[in-house]
Order: structure tokens, then sequence, then C-alpha cells
């Protein structure tokens, strides 16, 4: 118990509280002393920061591009134009002729695609969907002869599958994750008759296309193949795929399975698809079955009541109403088809060929096919253009890769688009579609006649654009050196470093005020906020003052620039950075700046690039044969590390690093110092508390030898 005065009268409390303030200065000491030591770690930290940016510099400046910037010119840019990247060669390029410039192929189809004439091409709404739009569909292609061909347009029943399996191994057999009582519907070609019947199912591994085929030996596949058991679900490659591998594939299944539980009371079921078709529609509700007859829906079995309608099935948008409430959490699956339609589309590219199923429902847009399509990557492109009412697929890259070349109508060449299916052939009119296209660049280069599937191609470095055929003139390219690009980039370099040394020279010569200490909790709440930043600004400066790694570092930089570059490569004179037009600034004061005489430089860039290169990052197994580039990201490393021993980095925890073992122990200081405060300021109270103990007592015998005196009288 702490009594204060209340017997001498005497303010205890702050005769106390003075006391300890007295007691407290060697720990407010500790604590400002922890405070500047953070200061001084986060400046090196900096610091460090700064270094590690300028190595950044120093790796960009190491690449091939910074020495051998090239460019090009072209004695006629109208016919050919170029670019060149480091590795090209200062040299030249003729190119006397082009006889026929790379394309593309095109293939039209054979007639419009809607309607008996154009106009009712034109009032064709594509955003509705395949179902609405059957009726639409020309009921004719037109061919090459007087002769028409007509096409009936049939739906396919099912379900249409898309599946990513992605390997957690490395593997050649996977599993296709069918339904539950569902199997594949054509998954590959088969032959009826002399007609192929065009299969649903397609696999691409990453850019990969790969044929599927059936009833085959796995050691006899061929790479590009994958073996299909139609039993099991499995797809076998010839090799393992790797880890991490996207199986996508594509395929049908001869049923669709809904199940679900319903959320609430209600009488209405909603398909996860749309266009149902009513063969081997079977529905149960809880325990219950029951089926389809023309959009009626019945209770199934020999049920006496199986005659009454119970509901009814909208098969265009796949909502089942039933006459009576189900109620809330009843097991519902419904097991149906839906209508779809597919095709293969696919083209020769210089990948190989690539080849993909489009398995569209009946309730997909017209313009939701297209877009699938264009959106596959398999090669092509689909158009369709409402004025003339008819389609066009595209090849996306130029060039010739499926045997003879396209040169006129009566020498077609051989396909480059393929087109596979009823759908895509009959009701797409493609099967008497017109290719155009898919050639190669055909030109002389000097003196060798030569092909190329793009007008863009790449000799030694040099990107040649061919633009149009020419034959009159010969364009020539000349291939020089960029002086002015490899002097900016130097330049640049200079820059970087004069940036970094002078952030390190001010550190250096930052005045320190010592008498500014870090300020206390107590002195910040007697000042105003400018006031405490202007003391903090006096409190943070000269941090790195003449710090000894700091200059050390620059006094290697110094030399690292200074120290000639020994190599026989090298003429005599153009061993130093001096030698070029790099030197030192006059003021010694800015701590070995440099500056560059421009036209000395430009000059030596210009007659030995090769040179000035390799003073930069010349390959050496000592100091004196390293390049400047390399001893500076030498030294940089150096300086890195010894201020990472010294004042480590964020992802570092204090003990870890020699300042942080310091603020550590501090730390640890300070916090034995505040319970040793506890125990002094305790000691202080028991001592007043027994002096007021005392006076009290006194002051009780004073009074009563005073009664006692008084009583006697």
């Amino acid at each position: 118990m702490r009594i204060g005065g209340l017997a001498s009268g005497m303010d205890i409390d702050s005769m106390v509280a003075d006391l300890m303030k007295a007691e407290r200065l060697p720990m407010q000491k500790m604590q400002q002393d922890r405070t500047w030591m953070t200061w001084q770690r986060d400046a090196f930290r900096e610091v460090n920061t700064k270094f590690l940016n300028f190595r950044s510099e120093l790796t960009k400046m190491k690449l091939s591009t910074t020495f051998r910037s090239r460019m090009t010119s072209a004695t006629n840019e109208n016919y050919v134009s170029a670019t060149a990247t480091s590795a090209a060669g200062l040299s030249s390029y003729t190119i006397s002729k082009v006889d026929k410039l790379a394309t593309a192929a095109t293939k039209v189809n054979g007639g419009r695609v809607f309607g008996s004439d154009t106009e009712d091409a034109k009032t064709v709404d594509t955003r509705k969907s395949l179902a609405e739009l059957k009726s639409s569909f020309s009921s004719t292609t037109e061919s090459s002869t007087t002769e028409s061909k007509t096409t009936k347009f049939e739906w396919e029943h099912g379900s249409v599958k898309k599946e990513t399996i992605n390997l957690d191994e490395a593997k050649k057999v996977v599993k296709l994750n069918l339904q539950d009582g569902t199997k594949l519907t054509n998954p590959v070609d088969i032959h009826v008759g002399e007609e192929i019947e065009t299969g649903n199912m397609s696999v691409k591994v990453g850019n990969s296309y790969y044929k599927v085929v059936m009833g085959k030996d796995a050691k006899n596949l061929a790479s590009n193949e994958v073996l299909l058991n139609d039993t099991t679900n499995e797809l076998t490659f010839k090799e393992n795929l790797p880890k991490g591998s996207d199986i996508k594939v594509n395929y049908t299944t001869d049923l669709q399975i809904d199940t679900m539980k319903t959320a609430a009371d209600g009488n209405k079921i909603k398909l996860s698809n749309q266009e149902i078709s009513e063969d081997e529609f079977e529905m149960k509700i809880g325990d219950v079955g029951y089926v389809v007859n023309d959009s009626k829906i019945y209770l199934s079995g020999d049920d006496q009541k199986k005659d009454i309608q119970q509901g009814t099935l909208d098969k265009a948008t796949g909502i089942i109403t039933m006459n009576e409430a189900i109620p809330k959490d009843t097991e519902v699956k419904v097991t149906y088809k839906y209508d779809y339609t597919s095709f293969r589309v696919g083209a020769h590219t210089k990948d190989g060929e690539k080849e993909e199923a489009f398995n569209i429902k009946a309730s997909q847009s017209f313009d939701s096919m297209i877009s699938q399509v264009n959106s596959a990557n398999v090669g092509v492109s689909m158009f369709y253009d409402s004025v003339t009412g008819k389609m066009t697929l595209n090849r996306t890259e130029t060039g010739n890769f499926n045997g003879a070349e396209y040169t006129d109508p009566d020498n077609p060449g051989d396909s480059e688009i393929i087109t596979k299916g009823s759908f895509i052939q009959d009701q797409l009119n493609f099967s008497n579609a017109t290719e155009t296209g898919g050639n190669d660049a055909h030109f002389t280069i000097n003196g060798l006649s030569t092909t190329r599937s793009s007008n863009s191609f790449t000799i030694s470095g040099v990107t040649f654009n061919l633009k149009q055929t020419f034959s009159a003139e010969d364009v020539t390219v000349n291939i020089s050196n960029d002086s002015n690009t490899v002097f900016e980039n130097i330049k640049g370099f200079v820059e970087k470093y004069n940036e970094l040394i002078g952030g390190i020279q001010d550190r250096l010569q930052e005045d320190r005020y010592k008498d500014y200490r870090p300020l206390t909790d107590k002195q910040r709440e007697e000042m105003s906020d400018k006031q405490q930043e202007l003391w903090e600004e006096k409190s943070k400066s000269g941090l790195l003052r003449r710090d000894s790694t700091l200059s050390s570092a620059l006094n290697d930089m110094r030399r690292d620039f200074y120290t000639p570059v020994n190599n026989g490569e090298i003429p005599s004179a153009m061993q130093q950075l001096a030698s070029i037009g790099i030197s030192t600034t006059a003021n010694y004061l800015e701590g070995g700046k440099l500056e560059i005489n421009e036209s000395k430089l430009k000059k030596a860039i210009e007659e030995n690039p090769e040179a000035v290169e390799k003073l930069f990052k010349n390959d050496g197994t000592g100091y004196g044969q390293q390049g400047i580039l390399d001893r500076l990201t030498d030294t940089a490393n150096k300086v890195m590390d010894t201020i990472k021993t010294k004042a480590g980095n964020t992802f570092q925890t204090e003990n870890q690093y020699t300042m942080g073992r310091q603020l550590d122990d501090l730390k640890d200081r300070i916090s034995s110092f505040e319970k040793r405060l506890v125990q002094v300021e305790d000691r202080y109270w028991r001592q007043f508390t027994a002096m007021e103990k005392a006076i009290q007592r006194a002051n009780q015998q004073s009074m009563y030898l005073m009664q006692q005196f008084g009583g006697g009288m």
C-alpha cells in the first residue's frame, strides 16, 4: 500500500516521479541509440537497393544488343523492307526478283446458306439458335455443273461433352469421365457403304492435335495418334505425356443425365440443356417414374393412372412443368437426349495437320457456332457474309503445307483447309467450295532461287518483308552498325552510374548533428509537427557519414573503370575508358563521376565497335583481362554481400545480421532496465511509506503526550 504525504504533507507522487526521471535517463539513451541504429540499418538497405538496381543495369549492358545494334536500309522499300537483330553480320543482300508472294488459303462455299435468294439471306437473324433457323437453311447447294444436290437437315440426338484432363503425373493412359449409364457415340470416322461418317471426337494436348483411332495395337501407334477403347473409355498415347499436360477432348454420348434436388416447393424443373428430344426420355421424381409423349408427361410402368397427363415438357427451353407441386429437397433424375449437329474443321499448318470436332448444340446461335470455330486455334477462321449469304474459311497463316500449290482455277492444287461432316458440307455448302491461295513466297536472293511459307522470314539474323512481286530491278538490303543507338546505350549507362555514385557520395559527406538525438515520446508531445519534422531531419543526417564500406566501394569502382583491359583484340590505344572519351569529372568532391566526350566516343564506336564492346564485356580469367562490366558486377556483388551481412534485409530475422543482433541486444537491455526501474520505483515508495508511517506514529505520540499534560492541569 502506497501512502502519498498524508502525514508529512509532502507531494510524494511528484518527488518519486522526479527521482524516476533521473533513473530513466540511461534507458532513454538506450532507446535513442536503438532508434538511431534502426535508421542507420534502413539507410544501408536503401543503398543496397541502389546497388541492386545498378546491377540490373549491368546485366542489361551485357546483352549483345547493347553494342551490336543493327540498322538496315533497302534500295526500294516498296518492294522489300528488313530489320536486323544483333546476331546479324555487317553485310548486304540482293533480292533480284519476287515471282510470287505467300498467300493464305481461302475456301469459299458453293452457295447461299439461307433462303432461296440473296434477299432471303439478308433477312436472316444469325443471332437465333440453329433450331430456330433450321427451316431457313437453303435446301440445295450449287455446283460447278448445272446439277443441284438436294439435302435434308437431320439432327443428331444425344449429349455434347467437352472435357479437360490435367495430368498430376506423367502417363500415357487417361480415362474419360463419362456419366454413369452413358456411352460414347460416333467417336471416329467409319465407312457406311461408300460414304464416310465423320467422327465426333477430337483430342488436343497443348497445341498438338491427335488423330483418334480404334482397334489398333498400342505399340503400332503413330506419334500423332491416340488409341480409344470405347469399352473402358480410355485414351492411350504412344508415349508418356508430361506432368501438368492439359488434354482437351470433344466428344458426344448417347444420353444426358441431370440429377438435382429441388431448392423450394414448386412445379417447375429446368433441365441443363434445350431442344430436348423425346427419344429415351425418362424422369424420376423421388421414387416415381415418368415418361414423355408428344411433350406431355405421363407416369411410367403399369400404374393405372399412366394415361393421365402429369405435366408438360417444353422441348425448346428444357422446362418441365408438373401439374402438382414438388416438395423442397426432393431428388430428381432426368435421362434424356437433345439435338445437336457435328462437323470437323482444320488445316495443314507449319506445325502439322490440325483438325477438331465441333459438336454444336441446336440451342446455340449461328453466330456462336462461328465464334466457337474461330476461338479453337485450329488454323482457320470462319466468316459469314449477310449480304451474299455465303461463307468462307480462311487459313490463319500463309504458305503451302499440303502438296501441290494453287496456281489457277484449272490447277487448284491440294487442299490446305479441311472440312468434314454433313452439316458443314451440305448445309453450309462447303462440299462444292472453291479453295484458292495457300502458296509459298517464291523469290531469288543473292542469286539463289528459294521459297518461304511467309512473306516475312529471317536469314542470319535479318528479317525480310516481301511486299509485292517484281523482276525489273534488284533490291539491295544493307546491314550496318547503328552507332547512335550504341552511343545512347553507353551514355544511359554512364548516367545510371553517376546517379549511383552521387547518391553514395551524398551519404558519405552528409553532416552529422550529434546534439539532435532521436525524440522521445515526451519530447514529441512538447513539439509541433513542423518542429518534429525539422528535428528529425537533423537527427537522420549523417547516418552513413564516412562509412568505410561505402568509401571502399567507390574506390573499387573507380579502379574497375580505369584499370586497362588486356586483350589482344583491343588496340592498345583503346584499352581504357579515357581513350574512347569517358573520363572522371574535374570536381573531386563528386566521388568519381564520369563525363563523356561525345565526339570522341562516337568516333570510337564508328571506327571500331568490336573493340568498344570488348572493353566493356571482355571474358577474361583474371582481373586485368575482365571487361569493365564484369568487374563492376563483382564489386557490386561484394558490396551488397557486405551490407547484407551488416544490415540484413526484410526477409531476415534480427539474429541473422550484425546490426540486428546489436538491436536485439539493446532491446533485451532496455527490457531488463525497465524491470529494474519498477524495482527502484517500488523501493522509493517503500521508503517514503515508511517515513510517512514514522511521522504518523510521532504525531500520535505527540498528541498523546499533549493530552496527558493537558489532563493534569
